[in-house]
Order: C-alpha cells, then structure tokens, then sequence
C-alpha cells in the first residue's frame, strides 16, 4: 500500500484529532513541479527528521515530546494509522493558507518556510479522514530514506476506526471548502 511520509508529531495529531488538513510542497528528491497525490488511500509513516518545536504551535508541542520520548525500535517503524483525502486543492494565496491554521499544528513561522521553499509551487492542501489501526511493525528498508514524500509497502491492512465522527469530519470539511473555495 502506498505511504505518506510524514512527521511522527503531526501523525499523533492526526490521529487525535488535532490536525485534518496536510500541506504539501514535496522533497528534496520529489519531482521539480512539486508534490503530487499518488493515492487518495494511503498509510500514514511516521518519520522522526526534521521536527524541532519551533515549528509547531506551541500547544501541541506534547505531541513532540510523546514522540522523542518513545522512538521507534532500531531498524523498524511504527504504523498505527491511515488516512483518506476527501478533498484537495492547490493553494498559493497566502491569506487562504493562514485561514488553514486551526485544522493543523504546524506554528506560523514553519508555514511561511515551506511556502518560501520553491515558491513558484502552490501548497497541495488536502483534507483527510483518519483511521487508526493496530499497530504494524514495519522494518525500515534503504528504499524507504530520503527526502521523498511516498513509498510503496507491502503491507495489508485491517479495516481502521475513524479518528473522528462523521459529524465531526463533514462539519470540518464544510468549513475547510469554505476557506479554500
């Protein structure tokens, strides 16, 4: 199945659910014209790079240290979680990202990077329901490193519980498509 490659803290928020809205440029080794959506179904895998607090708000910074304080074991991953987009847009209108803000956790000032970074590419914004599911132990394989966004495991998974109700997810994504549209 294919994964979503993604901060072990904002994957905490996700399944809490304190985030439902990823924005994406893509990485380093991404294609040039940006992030691309390469399935609308897709695990969540957590990565442990790159996250300081500086770049989450600072009341969701309990995320960051659940996440320092229980690593994964040496040489695996852990997955607990996939997610489904129920809709995406591409975003360039920095007033329309800033109105995003309380659907994720991620502090201003890392926003302003990402947008700086290849500012000729829109942000993908994409607004996702999430399922937990029972943990799977993942061996980390080298083609899983590197500043990518997707990788493909082989791995099947059991049917998940929805993080939030769908009250909650259609009342979120009501007012998600009334910012972005």
């Amino acid at each position: 199945m294919e994964s979503l490659k993604e901060w072990a803290t904002i994957v905490s928020a996700l399944e809490n659910g304190d985030q439902t809205v990823l924005l994406r440029k893509g990485g380093i080794l991404d294609v040039t014209s940006g992030f691309r959506i390469e399935s609308k179904k897709f695990l969540l895998f957590p990565t442990q790079e790159h996250q300081e607090h500086n770049h989450i708000k600072p009341q969701f910074h309990k995320y960051l240290e659940q996440v320092k304080s229980n690593p994964p074991k040496n040489g695996f991953n852990r997955i607990t979680s996939y997610a489904e987009i129920l809709a995406e847009i591409d975003i360039s209108v920095e007033e329309t990202i800033k109105k995003l803000a309380p659907f994720h956790i991620w502090s201003d000032s890392y926003i302003n990077e990402r947008r700086n970074w290849k500012p000729e590419n829109p942000m993908k914004t994409m607004f996702l329901k999430v399922y937990k599911i029972p943990e799977l132990s993942i061996p980390l394989k080298s083609e899983y490193q590197g500043c990518k966004s997707w990788i493909n495991i082989n791995e099947e998974i059991t049917e998940g519980k929805t993080v939030l109700s769908n009250t909650e997810i259609e009342s979120k994504l009501d007012e998600f498509k009334e910012i972005v549209n």
